[in-house]
């Protein structure tokens, strides 16, 4: 091991506990995409202390930071996540992947200038399906990096991101009240408009390509059983394997809400909750590096199949990857047969091998800014 690598691990080491204790901290206080307040306050904490430059509310994002450190011509970002889920959590594990990425940060910090290094880390809210990201990236972030990385806790350690290219949209219904008993005939049903557009949905689906994706919610379809419902609201993801075929296939189910509005009366809204999430492109140099620092650490890497398809999982990373040369590894908890977007996948984000995942993730990503 070289002495650079050492000197990182070793401030890795030094700031364990310390780690350990902010990963737990926002997974017992989870903030949703946007309102990530109290997380985007306590994660640079640590990055503070060890002499990083911090910028809250960065590029006007009141849930952003930016913290530089180092002088070296090699520019290394490392992005924090640490938004949660509604209802679930940290059932993703974000309070993870900030930890880490500020552990890494700390490795880094300890070695920039021997390794002609200057350390970046973004805090970038908003990663479950506000596009936070690429909000950021639309506001300057992440020019001129030479590599951006991060990791992801999953079931199992997998090297390489295949994400889905994803768009995330709100439907809106609107319709007209009436008495559902005494006079169904004046109202408009904007939960049947629903209904509609999930069966067109259904039957589209056998003239999708298979490894498309087409999921949501309903979110609000009435009031009372005896009024028709006047609005409903619903929050729809389409996937594909590029934002090219996403391109083609998006408008396809968008004209299954339309039939829904069509049959019924209603008058439809489709409103984007973001820009659309990017497929990845991975820098295979870097990820070299990673593999082979994780397997130093005595990570194991998973085969294919079920257990290591979180790699799938779309991510605004991928939007970071178009723009700088990029790494999004999956890192192992232990969860199985949890995974993630779990009540119990939440449960395991914290304790012994969320631990080890969260220091190993963290000296993993630093070995490889060093390399």
């Amino acid at each position: 091991m070289s002495a650079l690598k050492d000197a990182a691990r070793q401030a890795v080491d030094r700031r364990a506990e310390e780690l350990i204790a902010l990963s737990e901290r926002l997974h017992a206080d989870p903030e949703t995409a946007w309102e990530e307040h109290r997380a985007a306050a306590a994660v640079p904490e640590l990055l503070d202390r060890a002499g990083y430059q911090v910028t809250s509310s960065y590029l006007g994002l009141d849930t952003a930071f930016h913290a530089r450190i180092g002088s070296g011509p090699v520019r290394i970002a490392l992005c924090a996540e640490y938004d949660a889920l509604p209802g679930l959590g940290h059932a993703c594990g974000h309070n993870l992947i900030a930890a880490s990425s500020v552990g890494a940060a700390l490795g880094l910090a300890a070695v920039a200038d021997d390794a002609g290094l200057t350390v970046e880390v973004y805090g970038t809210p908003a990663e479950e399906g506000g596009g936070g990201k690429i909000e950021m990236l639309d506001r300057g972030a992440f020019a001129g990096v030479d590599l951006a990385m991060m990791v992801h806790p999953a079931p199992v350690d997998v090297a390489e991101a295949r994400p889905f290219a994803v768009s995330h949209s709100k439907i809106s219904y609107a319709g007209k009240s009436a008495h559902a008993a005494a006079y169904p005939e004046a109202g408009v049903n904007a939960a049947d408009a629903f209904t509609v557009a999930q069966v067109a949905i259904g039957l589209l689906r056998q003239q999708l390509p298979a490894s498309s994706r087409v999921h949501g919610v309903v979110t609000h379809a009435g009031d009372a059983p005896n009024a028709i419902p006047e609005r409903s609201t619903g929050r729809w993801y389409v996937r594909a394997e590029t934002l090219a075929e996403l391109a083609e296939l998006e408008p396809r189910v968008m004209r299954a809400f339309e039939a829904g509005a069509l049959a019924t009366g209603c008058d439809l809204e489709i409103e984007p909750e973001s820009k659309p999430y990017a497929e990845f492109r991975t820098d295979e140099t870097a990820l070299g590096h990673y593999r082979a620092n994780a397997l130093a650490l005595g990570r194991e890497f998973a085969p294919p199949g079920q257990a290591a398809r979180m790699n799938r999982a779309s991510t605004d990373m991928g939007n970071v990857s178009q723009v700088v040369p990029a790494i999004h590894p999956y890192i192992g908890i232990g969860s199985l047969p949890a995974t993630n977007h779990q009540h119990e996948f939440a449960a395991y984000c914290v304790g012994g091998a969320a631990e080890r995942a969260l220091l190993d993730g963290a000296i993993g990503l630093a070995w490889t800014g060093v390399d």
